[in-house]
């Protein structure tokens, strides 16, 4: 078992583990695992007030970091580097963080969207593996809050900080 699947199985949370070639994106992710993107979940590390804050979105989306930023007390919030990343989860792989704030020790940030679906899948902390798994068993008892994160349009806002991929 994963510290994933643990995470979720100390919670009681049935999940499917699903095997895939390597992906490095939401999106690759998605084609990989032969469903649409607005089904995998994409985690985005921010790093705001000197700690971290995940913002969830469907992979079919980007995130549009002004909107993260008005919901944090911090205009100056921005992505984590992957270098931060790398030191700070060191058990997690690049773009596989699971969105599982509780596991992480952090706060949680989904966008509504995400809650549209009765089923969702996210990278279970490798490159090569997800997590299927109900929607509302996913984020039941997990410490969130639900606001929008991405453009109406589903593009990024123009900003001078790339937007999350």
């Amino acid at each position: 078992m994963s510290p994933v699947t643990e995470h979720l199985a100390g919670r009681g949370v049935a999940c499917e583990v699903v095997p895939h070639r390597r992906a490095f994106t939401s999106l690759q992710e998605a084609r990989a695992l032969g469903v649409a993107a607005e089904e995998v979940l994409k985690t985005v590390a921010l790093w705001t007030g000197g700690k971290y804050v995940l913002a969830v979105v469907p992979a079919s989306r980007r995130l549009d970091l002004r909107r993260a930023r008005a919901a944090l007390p911090d205009p100056g919030a921005r992505l984590a580097t992957e270098a931060e990343l790398q030191a700070d989860f060191p058990g997690y792989e690049l773009g596989a963080l699971p969105p599982l704030g509780s596991l992480l020790g952090v706060p949680l940030l989904v966008d509504p969207e995400v809650l549209d679906h009765a089923l969702v899948m996210f990278a279970a902390g490798t490159e090569t593996e997800s997590v299927r798994v109900g929607t509302a068993e996913l984020f039941r008892d997990e410490p969130l809050a639900v606001l929008p994160l991405t453009r109406q349009d589903g593009r990024a806002s123009q900003d001078p900080i790339p937007s999350a991929t």
